[in-house]
């Protein structure tokens, strides 16, 4: 018999049924003895009153102090029902949002080990075999050089999807030491749009920027910015599309812009995407590659670095990320 599996979203839905259950339990056992207290105080008030003797000339005196005393306690318990109900709720609340984070977090690892197990697999698998390929085949010296091209730009995209996680863990552990110093963006982005012409030479990729365009930050940093945004725009993109890159200084600022023509992002998702393993859609019907960590360093890089990271929808379709980070 094969063994059933849960997924994220059915233990998340059978731990919020039971969460309910014992929520409801316990108020229903707190309303159960409240009311419990109340007929118990009456009670007693109602024996108290048949000890009395009628003839006593303290009787309705002595009736008045009973009845007092039992609306005394019985504001007491109100008072206490009230102040347990109100800590059982606030606690509710805080365990319920601490639960469904946990298992939105599980969620996303989950997804991240299925992204992370992919994205391994292909450049190592491609390599592999291209490598097989060139020790058993004697091959012409053009098809040689184009599968080691192959090969060498699957491990560069092996090389970014490490340093990705590398980097990642190292910034949220607070673990990397930045590194300040000029970093000229012109000759950065022309650099990098060579590699995506050669990595993607189905695509067209414009460049626009100044002449020593340069501000202050950690190289690799930087690199890794870019990189991830012309990854991101090339992977939501259709085959042969153009992404057009755009660097200017406006006032105090240096402002990038990578304009994809792809489906674009709702504005519901346009926050969420940079979140750590977020990614629009369901992870195990997914056709676009990726990690959910890309937007999420862009951000996290941009922060470092006193600026800023925004999508906006393109015209007419396809979004625009733009990176503001402090000029020089």
């Amino acid at each position: 018999m094969k063994r059933l599996r849960f997924l994220p979203r059915q233990k998340l839905a059978v731990a919020t049924a039971i969460y309910w259950f014992l929520l409801l339990y316990i108020i229903a056992a707190l309303f159960f003895w409240y009311i419990r207290l109340q007929q118990q105080n009456q009670q007693m008030a109602s024996y108290k009153l048949l000890e009395l003797v009628a003839d006593d000339p303290k009787y309705i005196g002595k009736v008045e102090t009973i009845q007092q005393e039992a609306d005394r306690k019985a504001y007491q318990y109100r008072g206490e029902g009230i102040t347990f109900l109100a800590i059982i709720l606030v606690g509710a609340v805080f365990v319920f949002r601490a639960v469904r984070r946990q298992f939105k977090v599980a969620a996303q690892q989950h997804n991240f080990m299925m992204a992370i197990t992919h994205e391994l697999k292909t450049p190592i698998a491609v390599a592999k075999l291209n490598l097989e390929t060139l020790l058993k085949h004697r091959l012409e010296e053009s098809r040689q050089q184009k599968i080691l091209q192959m090969t060498l730009q699957e491990t560069n995209r092996l090389n970014d999807l490490t340093n990705n996680i590398l980097i990642s863990s190292q910034l949220e552990a607070g673990g990397y030491q930045k590194v300040q110093q000029e970093v000229d963006l012109t000759e950065l982005g022309n650099k990098m749009i060579q590699e995506m012409r050669q990595r993607f030479p189905d695509n067209q990729f414009n460049f626009e920027a100044p002449p020593d365009l340069s501000i202050k930050g950690d190289p690799l940093l930087i690199r890794i910015l870019i990189s991830n945004l012309l990854d991101n725009a090339v992977k939501y993109s259709p085959r042969g599309a153009v992404v057009d890159t755009v660097m200017k200084q406006t006032g105090k600022q240096v402002v990038i812009e990578v304009r994809d023509p792809g489906p674009g992002i709702p504005d519901a998702e346009k926050q969420r995407i940079f979140k750590r393993f977020y990614r629009i859609g369901n992870e195990e019907v997914r056709k676009a590659k990726g990690t959910g960590l890309g937007l999420y360093l862009c951000r996290k890089i941009a922060a470092d670095h006193h600026g800023t990271v925004a999508v906006t929808d393109n015209t007419p379709a396809g979004a625009i990320f733009t990176i503001t980070l402090p000029s020089l």
